[in-house]
């Protein structure tokens, strides 16, 4: 019987540590029906991810570079690129898109561009901002298919880059992973913290756009009021000393533990009884949804994509970024202090992952737009 090629996929991502867009590589990699795709990963740095990946059997290379536009770097990736010989590249965020789109344009093979979140910002000094929607402009013109995760995604894209086309396709996670039903470790014992405490949990990335030293300092000021409290931390990232240092100087030592990546979010999760993610943009956050899923109360900030998950007063509270401090220890306080309101948001807030933000649909999505540019 005559077997129908598999359409060969390049997977590219900035790096090997577990964030956002790689959780959301590594959905799209585990859900895709292996029998009509065939995915390769380029990363650019090692980590985790890669380990995960292996565990998968899905092969895997790593070029190392910590730059966008890193032409250093590209004729030792067209030449990976050219031995892979994929039907198309699907490059996730800036940096993998900026240091394959050479590659990929000379050897004539279709790109998708999904956008996590741009690279420019309100709060960038004007002349960087300007370059990086230069570079934007330049990656998304280039790019065969443009996704956006959320449409105020798209929208703040387009504000910017008016000659952007963008589809939009929601991130999605697994529930079944991210389970609130099933059986889960006891971190609280593991990392000695106090069952009786109300334990408030970061997962990110240590960078200023995840404001984690806004996070420790409205912390600071909630637990003046509510001693019950208690924080866990779990990432790395440039931030991540400062953050320690800070913890030291306002005498938080024995509230608050710092943990680097972990593989166990659902375990982590499960010990939570607040979810806080303080950013200052976002693309649509995959840990605030696995959190969501999981049944947890969050807090987030007013941003592109987090408000299109969030509704403030119903699956979540929702504060601006003005005043963040204040207003963070504020829904931190109000949230810790009513159990009934945290039982009724972790309720509200898996219906919403439940109904919008399924990675078998995601998958689905991204598979007809692979079928498609490769013309099968």
């Amino acid at each position: 019987m005559f077997m129908k090629r598999k359409i060969k996929i390049l997977e590219c991502i900035r790096q090997g540590q577990i964030g956002g867009g790689e959780s959301h590589l590594l959905s799209l990699v585990e859900n895709l029906e292996r029998d009509k795709f065939d995915p390769v990963v380029l990363s650019f740095t090692e980590g985790p991810m890669i380990e995960r990946l292996h565990e998968m059997n899905v092969p895997t290379h790593v070029i190392h570079t910590l730059r966008p536009f890193d032409f250093r770097k590209w004729k030792m990736i067209k030449g990976l690129i050219r031995d892979i010989q994929p039907d198309i590249i699907h490059a996730h965020g800036t940096r993998a898109n900026s240091n394959i789109i050479w590659a990929a344009k000379s050897l004539q093979i279709p790109v998708i561009y999904t956008i996590h979140g741009w690279s420019f910002h309100q709060d960038q000094k004007p002349f960087v901002r300007k370059i990086r929607i230069m570079g934007e402009r330049y990656l998304t013109q280039r790019s065969d298919i443009n996704i956006a995760v959320s449409e105020s995604n798209r929208a703040s894209g387009q504000h910017f880059i008016e000659s952007l086309k963008a589809v939009v396709i929601n991130n999605g996670i697994d529930q079944h992973k991210f389970d609130p039903q099933r059986v889960y470790r006891d971190i609280r014992t593991e990392l000695n913290i106090p069952l009786d405490k109300i334990l408030i949990l970061f997962i990110a990335r240590f960078t200023a756009h995840k404001q984690p030293l806004t996070l420790i300092q409205a912390f600071s000021e909630a637990i003046k009021v509510n001693p019950g409290l208690y924080l866990l931390m779990v990432g790395d990232g440039d931030q991540r000393p400062e953050a320690e240092t800070l913890i030291k100087q306002l005498n938080l030592f024995d509230h608050v533990t710092i943990k680097g990546f972990r593989q166990d979010v659902p375990d982590v999760l499960a010990a939570a009884d607040i979810f806080v993610l303080p950013s200052l943009w976002e693309g649509l956050p995959i840990g605030l949804l696995e959190a969501m899923s999981m049944g947890k109360a969050v807090i987030a900030t007013n941003v592109d994509g987090t408000k299109e998950v969030v509704k403030n007063e119903e699956n979540g509270l929702l504060i601006d970024t003005e005043g963040l401090i204040s207003k963070l220890a504020n829904a931190i306080l109000d949230l810790s202090q009513n159990g009934i309101k945290r039982k009724e948001f972790g309720k509200k807030a898996m219906e919403t992952v439940q109904n919008r933000f399924n990675a078998v649909k995601m998958t689905r999505q991204i598979e007809e737009i692979y079928t498609a540019v490769s013309g099968d």
